[in-house]
């Protein structure tokens, strides 16, 4: 008989499977130009994945390699083999030096296009970090401490990038700029809910709703104290970002090639396929990780109380608000604070993984994605000494899960469509 972990890990892998760039790429894909130079650009956690993909499609289709050209930035230990376009890996998610030059290099390949060129754009989240060319005046090292500060604040991956946007020479429709006057094609991978491309790797490519006022409003919102060049970055009115009637984007296309959605619907049909109800509560869930754990071990004790075989499904990308020194993720702050709400219940299981294949952590390729978590786990911890409650006082859920030998992790997956959460809710108390 399959285990709950065993059933939730493969729910996750058709989650991820369902959004990888070799399934859902190739048909999206525009026709060459006739006589001008492909130019691919691709930034985020697919971005290698993407590039690889694209490739194959136009070499193995008989373009001239002479006519293609490119640079892929992705998270270190995302990196895949390519044959004509630059390969590179920088930080995430706070930027590096690496992803510093690799975002001048792609300023200049869109400056060279041409009418006769298509530039096509190959956007996943993590492209934010990936490419980094600070305003004027605006060195790395500040605009790695406020990314840092932004991270720590519990904003929301929208309001965030508002702030990045207009502190930037590449985000919120800049790219655009350069590309013009040359055909400009996006192709997205969305990790964001609402699968907004102004919001996706911060909108390189399309025109920005916000404003730098909305950025100062988030500031004070979050009460940030920033450097003063930074601080004076935002009051300046040249950083203000590009809006629908700019000509840059006259010419430019955006398409989705992957939601949040589309890998909910694979799960949800295996779920189906197993005997289960399944309960979707959304692929754009938001809020601070222990609150919507909470909110969700409620729902799955009433489901339990009812006699219901369910599996609660939920996606979307939660906030932790760091007042500890631990080390984790909104995955496993989710799964930790789950624990403690589902202490002694039985019958019960989840599994919260991020789809990029990594959850917080340092930033190294083979950190934790999340955690699966049942009803016996906080007992489990405190017979080895670890108290859950204690654990997440302090954002230290990856020592909980490490305890426990709970943590998940597949390493890089090459694809980014967020976070993945699946609650098992049994009849009978099954292990």
């Amino acid at each position: 008989m399959t285990s709950h972990r065993d059933f939730l890990e493969g729910l996750f892998r058709t989650a991820i499977n369902a959004a990888h760039p070799s399934g859902c790429l190739p048909p999206m894909l525009p026709e060459v130009p006739k006589a001008g130079r492909l130019i691919l650009l691709a930034a985020g956690k697919a971005a290698g994945s993407m590039a690889e993909v694209a490739e194959a499609h136009y070499l193995d289709g008989g373009f001239s390699p002479e006519r293609l050209s490119g640079i892929a930035v992705a998270r270190h230990g995302y990196g895949r083999p390519l044959r004509k376009v630059e390969m590179v890996e920088a930080g995430h998610p706070v930027p590096d030096q690496a992803g510093l030059d690799a975002a001048a290099r792609t300023l200049a390949l869109a400056d060279s296009a041409t009418r006769d060129d298509l530039v096509l754009v190959l956007m996943s989240g993590g492209a934010s970090a990936n490419w980094i060319a600070p305003a004027d005046g605006i060195s790395l090292e500040t605009k790695q401490a406020v990314t840092r500060a932004l991270l720590r604040s519990g904003a929301a991956i929208g309001e965030i990038n508002t702030v990045r946007k207009h502190i930037s020479r590449i985000k919120g429709g800049r790219l655009a700029r350069h590309a013009f006057p040359a055909t400009l094609v996006t192709i997205g991978i969305s990790d964001v809910p609402g699968d907004d491309p102004a919001v996706i790797g911060s909108g390189p490519t399309v025109p920005d709703p916000t404003t730098l006022a909305d950025a100062r409003a988030i500031v004070s919102r979050y009460r940030l104290t920033l450097p003063d060049a930074v601080a004076a970055a935002l009051d300046d009115p040249a950083n203000e970002s590009p809006k629908p009637d700019d000509p840059a984007f006259r010419a430019a296309r955006y398409h989705l090639a992957a939601r949040p959605l589309d890998a909910f619907i694979s799960a949800e049909a295996v779920v189906r396929a197993a005997g289960y109800e399944c309960i979707f509560l959304g692929d754009r869930v938001e809020g601070e990780a222990r609150d919507v754990a909470a909110e969700q071990a409620r729902l799955a004790r009433d489901l339990k109380a009812q006699g219901r075989r369910a599996v609660i499904l939920s996606g979307g990308e939660l906030t932790v608000t760091i007042r500890g020194d631990g080390r984790g993720g909104p995955n496993q702050e989710f799964a930790l604070a789950l624990a403690a709400e589902l202490d002694g219940v039985a019958g019960i299981a989840a599994l919260a993984g991020d789809t990029d294949g990594t959850d917080g952590g340092g930033g190294e390729a083979d950190d934790p994605a999340g955690a699966y978590v049942d009803g016996l786990s906080a007992e489990r911890a405190r017979a080895r000494g670890v108290d859950p409650h204690r654990c997440l006082a302090d954002n230290n859920s990856t020592a909980f899960f490490a305890v426990l030998k709970d943590l998940i992790s597949p390493g890089p997956t090459f694809t980014n469509v967020n976070d993945f959460r699946a609650i098992m809710v049994n009849d009978v108390d099954t292990p």
